[in-house]
């Protein structure tokens, strides 16, 4: 079944919410009560544990760094959007993935329209849309700190796609299948202004609680550099944990690796 692991693991690059991101606290007594900023970003994901991408097929484990998965990516996209009203936050974190892992070849165990038996020649497409969205109030903030507490959902959908010949057999056979499901999440956020134009940023998050999956966690930390008022680049690292095991799809994965995001703030 390695037909699904590597293509459905290039789907987790940039995956789930928070971005690397910097903000700088607005305190004084004639402070805007609206800021938002966006952040394109970049996550150098590797990714391990056990998958099940099709209902009834095996479970598989993988342990796949980012250059793997960089190879099958077709096309990818990720932002973040933060926006603040007063002490009132609101996050969106969005990420598009479509892979193709071409000419593999393996045995197949039967389930679906396949036939156990004998090897097959397939192309896997693998998309996935995630979103993020999160509402919170600032608990904390002063000119060099800031903290705040979120809540909200993280939506999955993901689709697999395997078009394949057998070679026993002079035919193409194709399967297509589509699940997701609904995390809700609770997150905390802290920020930190060590100088005019260098902060840290520290996020977590964690979520599921058996509605969605059975539990996911995230840590993201950022060290962030303004360069001009309104512009800022970020790097850090992210680990992200989730295991999500119903309905004959598995996901039980680590992922981890360094960020990097450009923001801009209005």
């Amino acid at each position: 079944m390695r037909i699904a692991s590597v293509a459905l693991a290039a789907a987790f690059v940039g995956a789930l919410a928070g971005a690397a991101h910097a903000e700088e606290p607005d305190t004084s007594p004639t402070a805007r009560l609206w800021s938002l900023q966006v952040t394109p970003y970049l996550w150098a994901s590797g990714i391990s544990g056990d998958i099940s991408p099709f209902r009834g097929a095996p479970t598989i484990g993988i342990d796949k760094s980012f250059s793997d998965i960089l190879e099958n990516l077709n096309v990818g996209g990720f932002v973040n959007v933060w926006a603040r009203y007063d002490r009132f936050v609101f996050s969106a974190d969005v990420m598009y993935v479509n892979t193709t892992d071409s000419h593999v070849t393996g045995p197949l165990p039967g389930y679906g329209p396949f036939p156990p038996g004998g090897n097959i020649s397939a192309d896997v497409d693998t998309s996935q849309f995630t979103s993020t969205l999160a509402a919170g109030y600032r608990l904390y903030q002063s000119p060099a700190f800031t903290f705040d507490a979120l809540a909200g959902a993280r939506i999955w959908q993901i689709s697999n796609k395997v078009t394949g010949t057998y070679s026993f057999a002079p035919y193409t056979v194709s399967h297509e299948e589509s699940f997701g499901w609904v995390d809700p999440i609770i997150a905390v956020r802290g920020f930190f202004n060590a100088t005019d134009k260098v902060s840290t940023m520290v996020q977590a998050d964690v979520g599921g609680f058996g509605a969605g999956s059975d539990n996911t966690w995230q840590v993201l930390a950022t060290i962030n550099y303004a360069f001009r008022p309104n512009m800022a680049i970020s790097a850090g690292y992210k680990y992200l944990h989730v295991d999500y095991d119903k309905d004959g799809y598995v996901f039980d994965t680590d992922l981890s690796g360094p960020v990097l995001g450009f923001t801009y703030r209005f």
